[in-house]
């Protein structure tokens, strides 16, 4: 067994190094430059003092933590009633509208928000139309509105499937026995469905959590000056003030926070599965 197991091992190693080579070793070479000074040759940490020191950062980081909650939140209102809804669905049907929700990984990133500013615009659709029913323009652009729409767009079908992977894993016979009993479908739902989906929505909420903290593109182009995030700031310090010690400070902060709730993901059942581990 021992040497069946050795063998099976040598299928691993190609994935293995490929991971050190293009994401260990990055990271430790931003963690190393993190806590070394501009020339390299000291141990410093002056850009942990700065960024913690600095006013901005806790305003961005406050804007990113806001942002990410209230995208996750988004996403969890609609992504729920769009699970139970698929849930209930016929196998054939529901394979043919899971291939909808999949629809906003066929595009990338820079080319949805791309969209967005002519959907959210002044001059875009949806003003268009709510200006047809009296309801005038709307600021939905540039601002953390759009940001939020940007984001959960991307980010619901990553909340819809754990959901509805609880939701499918539920038996059919504790609904029909309440029923039988007596209890209506709101209490069914309310005392059964929604309790044993619990760890599907703390999953997928987690999830979703640790995609929106790192964020870059959609509020660079949907957001405004007061809706920059933590990778736009490290953006900003690589690119225009060439500041790669608090550059790499913050991404090692931001990493952190990663993986603080990734590590929560992995306490929540089933949460381990998505993370590549097993559930005991």
């Amino acid at each position: 067994m021992t040497q069946r197991r050795f063998k099976t091992a040598y299928f691993v190693i190609p994935a293995v190094v490929f991971m050190i080579a293009v994401y260990a070793l990055p990271l430790a070479g931003v963690a190393l430059q993190s806590v070394t000074d501009a020339d390299g040759g000291s141990w410093s940490l002056a850009g942990y003092r700065d960024i913690f020191s600095s006013t901005l950062f806790y305003k961005v980081a406050w804007s990113t933590f806001t942002i990410s909650l209230l995208s996750t939140t988004v996403s969890l209102s609609l992504a729920f009633p769009l699970a139970y809804f698929l849930s209930k669905q016929r196998p054939k049907v529901r394979a043919v509208l899971m291939i909808f929700v999949l629809v906003p990984f066929w595009t990338s990133v820079l080319v949805k928000a791309f969209a967005f500013t002519i959907l959210l615009g002044q001059s875009g659709i949806i003003n268009d139309a709510l200006a047809f029913f009296g309801l005038g323009p709307l600021p939905l652009l540039f601002n953390k509105a759009g940001v939020i729409v940007g984001m959960s767009h991307f980010l619901i079908p990553f909340m819809v499937f754990p959901i509805l992977t609880s939701l499918m894993a539920q038996p059919p016979e504790l609904r029909r026995a309440a029923s039988i009993m007596g209890a209506g479908r709101l209490r069914i739902f309310f005392r059964i469905t929604l309790p044993l989906c619990l760890p599907g929505i703390m999953t997928g909420t987690l999830l979703v959590l640790i995609l929106s903290l790192g964020f870059f593109v959609v509020p660079a182009l949907l957001g405004g000056r007061q809706d920059m995030m933590l990778s736009n700031l490290v953006d900003f310090y690589t690119r225009e003030t060439l500041n790669w010690q608090a550059a790499s400070t913050l991404a090692v902060i931001l990493f952190s926070f990663a993986m603080i709730v990734a590590y929560t993901l992995a306490r929540v059942p089933g949460g381990s599965s998505l993370l590549g581990g097993q559930d005991r």
